[in-house]
């Protein structure tokens, strides 16, 4: 019976564009996917509370709490609890009231 036929020059460049069109989604697929995962690193990573510019801003803000801290420094709300209670180990912050969910803190004088 013969063979398959050889396919024209037109049907071949298609191909090729289909070919390239393919790989180049599959590259942004790639890097989009890479971007949210180093986006992710970045919100469960804390500043350093000894930094003087992280001092400076929290003396700044009027009323502290969790969710303000996870606004400004682009953090988890659960990080930056972990974060609040450790400024307020160290003296930096003061705490002010609130109940099991919610803690509010000042800047301490």
């Amino acid at each position: 019976m013969g063979g398959k036929k050889k396919p024209t020059l037109t049907q071949l460049a298609k191909a090729q564009v289909r070919r390239e069109k393919e790989a180049r989604r599959k590259r942004t697929e790639k890097e989009k996917r890479l971007s949210r995962i180093e986006k992710k690193a970045a919100r469960i990573i804390p500043p350093n509370p000894g930094d003087e510019k992280v001092i400076r801003q929290m003396r700044s803000m009027k009323v502290i709490t969790p969710y303000a801290v996870a606004s400004r420094f682009n953090l988890l709300l659960s990080v930056a609890k972990d974060f609040l209670e450790d400024l307020h180990q160290r003296g930096i912050i003061t705490y002010v009231s609130g109940g099991r969910n919610l803690k509010i803190y000042k800047p301490s004088e």
